[in-house]
């Protein structure tokens, strides 16, 4: 039985996922140094670096994982644990080195490659070319090549003036854009403004037709008080309480003089 899966399930399916990495790694190497092509090597150069920058990964949960069991395992145990992950942390540097040493073998091919190789047959097809050539032939070859290269100066003078107008309307747009976006904000603060005094008239409206709704309130309030106490005169003609009431008030009594003649 592995000893990891006894410890823990987790730090021994880590263990065997690093194992398939480092195998992964040594075939890629192995594959690389046979790769001629340098972009070919480029390209399994980043492959490689992705498989050792996973394992760098699991190589942390690793020993997250050991650090979590350590309470639970006895000295020996965890001993065996760190010394895993010391031969993991190992194994992985030395695949590390080894790329940058191909990284390093990649980049002076390059440079060869830029540098030294088509300068090298450009150079001795001119001398060829040149050698075989009579003195007519090599003006007229200067000639065309000088108006190749006033051509190429011409196209490359339009490029910039193209370049130039195309600076010039983005530039015109961009100042059109802003004067509008001014604009808009200018309206945006008169509609603010056209907003409050609005809110402002409707709140003073509303102030005013709740006076008017308390004044007309107060009036049908007399008006049925006066038609209470008409109906009340008119239903108790003698009641005193409504007696002095202008013309609500009974009629008065006939008086008897004192002294009436024979």
């Amino acid at each position: 039985m592995d000893p990891l899966a006894a410890v823990s399930e987790e730090l021994a399916e880590i263990d065997g996922q690093v194992a398939d990495i480092f195998r992964a790694l040594s075939n890629g190497f192995q594959k690389l140094e046979k790769i001629k092509d340098v972009n070919r090597q480029s390209r399994q150069l980043e492959e490689l670096t992705d498989k050792m920058r996973e394992c760098k990964r699991l190589i942390k949960e690793f020993d997250r994982e050991v650090k979590e069991t350590e309470r639970r395992t006895d000295a020996n145990t965890h001993k065996m644990l760190n010394e895993k992950k010391q031969s993991m942390v190992k194994e992985l540097n030395s695949y590390v080195a080894l790329k940058k040493q191909h990284q390093s073998n990649l980049e002076n091919n390059k440079r060869v490659d830029l540098f030294d190789g088509p300068s090298e047959g450009f150079g001795e097809e001119n001398v060829l070319l040149a050698s075989s050539m009579t003195n007519q032939q090599l003006i007229d070859r200067g000639n065309h090549m000088m108006n190749e290269t006033d051509q190429a100066i011409d196209r490359a003078k339009k490029v910039v003036q193209d370049t130039v107008d195309v600076g010039t309307e983005t530039a015109a747009a961009l100042k059109a854009q802003t004067e509008q976006m001014s604009r808009i904000v200018n309206e945006l603060d008169s509609i603010h403004f056209s907003i409050k005094k609005a809110s402002k008239l409707v709140k003073e409206i509303g102030r005013q037709v709740a006076t008017d709704k308390c004044i007309m309130a107060l009036l049908f309030l007399i008006v049925i008080g006066v038609i209470a106490i008409i109906i009340v005169k008119l239903v108790n003609p003698n009641n005193k309480d409504i007696r002095d009431i202008p013309g609500l008030a009974p009629p008065a009594m006939n008086r008897r003089l004192l002294w009436t003649p024979n």
